[in-house]
């Protein structure tokens, strides 16, 4: 397994409220470990949240004694969601912070995916899969036929998520599981590389490159020269780099 990650404060922001973990190792019972956040709130709160609850996540599944990918993970960003409640109750500083998160493990040719809000896995293989399905306002109205994806790109509220860590008592998260096959890269980012940069694009990019760090890198300076209107953020991983196939 080899991945690389980015993370880019844009050409918008001040701050970067984005945080990512990737481990390739074993993080408690998980042979691996990718998480990234996107974090909102005011001054300080959305740098802090994505942060904090990065953080509670990793600590929650180094200590689990369960045994399943998806009872380690959804138990542990329910422990960070609570963590950030409990946070933003007390501080004024925090009051209404949350963030995205999209976490992921490889246990041999299973994908193991957890997400909350709008930040994207997918799967670039023979075909570019989004595994993920965006919490927000705007692609809530692209699945009732409202709106067209294209005119989702553009739209003022395309912002504005409907779940979050942080959001309410008892998130609901979104589980995947998927059969990987050789050649296969796992992508996650935050939206502001999708924002920027069209699914046609990205893959293209995946495919032109010559290693991890050249592909993250042109994704995120690719997102840049676009407007780098929000935080990006890349993790671009290749779960059977390096593994050796026995005649």
């Amino acid at each position: 397994m080899k991945m690389v990650s980015k993370t880019d404060t844009g050409r918008r922001r001040r701050m970067n409220q984005d945080y990512v973990y990737t481990s390739e190792t074993p993080v408690g019972k998980l042979p691996n470990l990718l998480i990234l956040a996107d974090g909102m709130g005011g001054h300080n709160a959305g740098d802090y949240a994505s942060r904090y609850t990065v953080e509670t996540i990793v600590r929650s599944v180094m200590g689990s004694s369960d045994h399943s990918p998806i009872a380690i993970l959804q138990t542990a960003i329910q422990q960070a969601n609570q963590a950030i409640l409990e946070k933003s109750q007390t501080d004024i500083d925090l009051e209404g912070m949350g963030t995205t998160v999209v976490a992921a493990t490889v246990f041999g040719n299973e994908l193991y995916v957890a997400n909350v809000g709008d930040s994207r896995l997918y799967i670039a293989g023979d075909a570019f899969l989004q595994v993920t399905k965006d919490h927000s306002f705007v692609q809530e109205m692209v699945r009732r036929g409202q709106i067209s994806p294209e005119n989702a790109r553009s739209h003022p509220d395309r912002n504005i998520i409907t779940r979050a860590v942080g959001g309410r008592q008892g998130v609901e998260i979104d589980f995947f599981e998927i059969e990987l096959k050789a050649g296969d890269q796992i992508l996650m980012c935050s939206d502001g590389l999708t924002d920027m940069v069209e699914d046609c694009e990205i893959f293209q990019t995946l495919k032109d490159r010559q290693d991890l760090d050249e592909a993250v890198g042109n994704l995120v300076d690719t997102a840049n020269a676009y407007g780098g209107n929000d935080n990006i953020t890349v993790i671009l991983t290749e779960p059977f780099a390096g593994e050796v196939k026995l005649c």
